[in-house]
């Protein structure tokens, strides 16, 4: 679709499944779906849900590909107990460099399906695929807010909701000392009908309006004191919302999406966004050097999200692993991108690295000290895609590519 936030999708010529977008086969009674890759969740979920199933993994946003959630292995808010979207794929059909459609699953074709999940496209087209689905009663989320006054308190917030199915926080990059890491915490499971009034217990797909941002506003919009005072105003929100409490799915999964061209905030020069993950025994240290270089600046990100990932064996380029992840989101400008060099520099210091699906930037050498799976993926690539036929503006950058 279209939506990494960097350069996964350009290329000189680009290759475009929006067309091929057929749920092929959809079983009702056992949960899965066998649809093109170019079928989105949005789609997909006008299709399962009012037959009592939702996705097993979901990143922020519903507006992307089936196939482009597994060459980005997308990640959500439940990676700590039900991993990424790989985790639920069944198979795919893969359309290679020599013009060749190979099927692959975890059990044929091994290597190529995990080289896939997580290859930002470089191994060929994913034609079709098939994953498995979840059962849920309702269409909304039973919600618990958690406030926590630093990052230490923030991150045994995450240890102590480990038993909840989602969970995912915002914090406040501005918070300096002490206070350092100051956010809430966010926990949900899907409600069950017994739950719910009987007004809320119908499986209807959220309908509500949506807005939209007209057009680019002025840089300076987002500023210190601007952001500083959403900070202030979103934490007191949120800690002020009764436990529990019941949010819809596109509330809870999909804030964004009800605000088209949301982007537009950052101005015409537009935005990145900055996902770093580091092992979970250093999470802590490593994320708090990163939170005072970022509080130090007069870019403090806009949305901070920090989330908790589970155990999960990386054989190639996938980005989850066990430990802790933050995404911030910063205007484009030199000032910025130097302090993203900084942060490079942490992230290599604590063995983390950043997800490609987001980056925009990262040069060959920071790449290769990030993903230490780097020479196995080249020795598949080297079989499935030999004269690099399937390439992209950031392959070439981190030098998967000529």
């Amino acid at each position: 679709m279209g939506r990494c936030y960097g350069d996964a999708a350009l290329a000189e010529n680009v290759y475009s499944t929006q067309a091929f977008n057929q749920v092929l086969h959809f079983d009702k009674d056992n949960g899965t779906i066998h649809c093109q890759s170019g079928a989105t969740l949005d789609e997909i979920l006008e299709l399962i849900v009012p037959h009592g199933w939702f996705l097993p993994v979901t990143p922020g946003t519903k507006f992307i590909s089936v196939g482009g959630a597994i060459a980005a292995d997308i990640h959500g808010k439940n990676h700590h107990k039900e991993g990424s979207f790989s985790n639920h794929l069944l198979s795919f059909t893969l359309f290679t460099s020599s013009n060749e459609t190979v099927t692959c699953t975890k059990q044929e074709n091994p290597n190529i399906f995990w080289a896939t999940c997580g290859g930002m496209g470089l191994t060929g087209i994913i034609l079709e695929a098939t994953f498995q689905l979840k059962k849920i009663e309702s269409v909304f989320i039973r919600q618990e807010v958690v406030a926590a006054n630093n990052l230490k308190e923030l991150m045994q917030a995450f240890e102590d909701s480990s038993d909840w199915t989602y969970t995912v926080s915002w914090l406040d990059c501005f918070a300096k000392g002490e206070a350092m890491g100051k956010g809430v915490l966010f926990r949900g499971e899907h409600a069950l009908t017994n739950e719910l009034p009987a007004k809320k217990q119908k499986l209807e797909v959220p309908r509500k309006p949506k807005l939209n941002i007209p057009f680019f506003l002025p840089v300076f919009t987002l500023n210190r004191l601007s952001i500083k005072a959403f900070n202030f105003l979103y934490y007191r929100m949120q800690i002020s919302k009764p436990n529990p409490h019941f949010v819809d799915y596109d509330s809870f999964f999909y804030p964004l999406d009800s605000i088209h061209n949301w982007n537009r905030m950052y101005g015409r020069k537009g935005f990145t966004q900055y996902q770093l993950l580091l092992p979970k025994e250093i999470s802590h240290q490593g994320i708090s050097e990163v939170l005072q270089i970022v509080s130090k600046s007069n870019y403090g990100s806009f949305l901070a999200v920090l989330k908790l990932f589970g155990k999960q064996e990386q054989k190639f380029l996938g980005f989850p692993s066990e430990g802790y992840t933050l995404t911030l989101d910063f205007p484009i400008n030199k000032k910025v991108l130097a302090m993203l060099d900084e942060l490079d520099k942490i992230v290599i210091k604590y063995s983390g690295k950043v997800y490609l699906a987001k980056d925009v930037r990262v040069d060959k050498d920071t790449f290769k000290a990030m993903y230490g799976n780097l020479d196995k993926f080249q020795e598949v690539l080297k079989t499935i895609n030999p004269e690099e036929k399937f390439s992209s503006l950031l392959s070439k950058r981190v030098g998967l590519a000529h």
